[in-house]
């Protein structure tokens, strides 16, 4: 039967003020969909992209935000195999999230462990995938190589320089501002830098031994792309996947020649899970992280959805340390 919810609507791109709570009524799930009660709903950067048009809804506007929530499935439809109703769930890359119910396609559901609670698979589904395709898939990192992670305090940061660390890899972190710099230790960094220190390429030089690193990641995207790349030593990888300050702008090709015979790549989750196998690997592999203790997350920040663009806010201007989440 359908019911009665609410969600966030986005009806013209701008500012956290177009972001706007709505009812609606939520038919049942179709073929190959099952019902969710959101319990807890991620808060991303990726949010923020759709709601100012720096990235385009699949299906236009209007549009509801959020790409990873857990919950509770509440009714399933014909075709489901695997879930049932009561079952506790999280997914990522699903648009749509923002919501106090919806239905979502069954095959971007996983099952969340009892080791795992609600909150926190809600905020680290998308950024634990992230760090994980990173460091394993898109550059395997290795014991005992030193790296470069941009933006340490930040939602994927926090996670992946403490799972660097578990691999063995001495962390350089970079952070916004100085009362982060704390934060970015205890999460993994040996050495923490201003990434708006424009002597940050020397600086990462002399970290690592005059050579540079072998990789740099970077969320950050146009302020911080040109000088990542002059941290990498001959050959390296620039993997850059995020646009916090700015889509990176068109450059030269010639300068990846000039400054070393340089790699730049532009991953996106949704090839590193496109498949089911993947997904459910990629997930299993962040919650064994998380249940060993490997990675360390204080209790997410939270806001309630209706605040949604008050938490967009202080995202958006640099001032939330590690994982924020809305509540239903």
């Amino acid at each position: 039967m359908s019911i009665e919810t609410s969600r966030i609507i986005v009806r013209g791109h701008g500012g956290p003020e177009v972001l706007e709570l709505e009812s609606v009524r939520l038919p049942p799930p179709g073929e190959n969909e099952v019902r969710v009660r959101h319990t807890a709903i991620g808060l991303n950067f990726i949010d923020i992209y759709f709601r100012t048009g720096l990235y385009s809804a699949p299906g236009g506007l209007p549009v509801t935000p959020g790409q990873e929530a857990a919950g509770v499935v509440e009714a399933v439809g014909s075709g489901v195999q695997g879930l049932e109703v009561g079952q506790r769930v999280a997914y990522c890359g699903s648009l749509g999230a923002y919501s106090q119910h919806r239905n979502v396609p069954a095959s971007v559901l996983v099952p969340v462990p009892d080791s795992i609670g609600d909150d926190i698979a809600a905020s680290v589904m998308l950024k634990g995938i992230t760090a994980e395709y990173l460091l394993r898939r898109t550059y395997r990192v290795e014991k005992g190589e030193t790296i470069l992670f941009h933006a340490a305090a930040g939602g994927v940061g926090s996670i992946a320089c403490q799972w660097a660390k578990r691999l063995g890899a001495r962390v350089i972190g970079t952070v916004g501002s100085e009362d982060k710099v704390e934060f970015a230790r205890q999460c993994g960094c040996d050495e923490v830098l201003l990434h708006t220190d424009p002597d940050l390429a020397s600086k990462v030089k002399a970290l690592s031994g005059g050579k540079g690193v072998p990789v740099v990641y970077d969320g950050i995207g146009n302020s911080t792309f040109l000088r990542s790349l002059d941290c990498l030593r001959p050959r390296g990888l620039m993997v850059s996947f995020g646009n916090a300050s700015g889509a990176v702008e068109a450059f030269n090709l010639g300068l990846l020649a000039q400054k070393g015979s340089l790699y730049v790549t532009r991953p996106a989750i949704a090839t590193y899970t496109s498949s089911r196998e993947e997904l459910i690997e990629a997930a299993k592999a962040v919650f064994e992280m998380i249940a060993s203790g490997a990675v360390g997350l204080a209790p997410p920040r939270s806001f309630p959805l209706v605040s949604a663009g008050e938490a967009q806010a202080m995202l958006e201007g640099g001032k939330t340390t590690g994982t924020t989440i809305l509540k239903p």
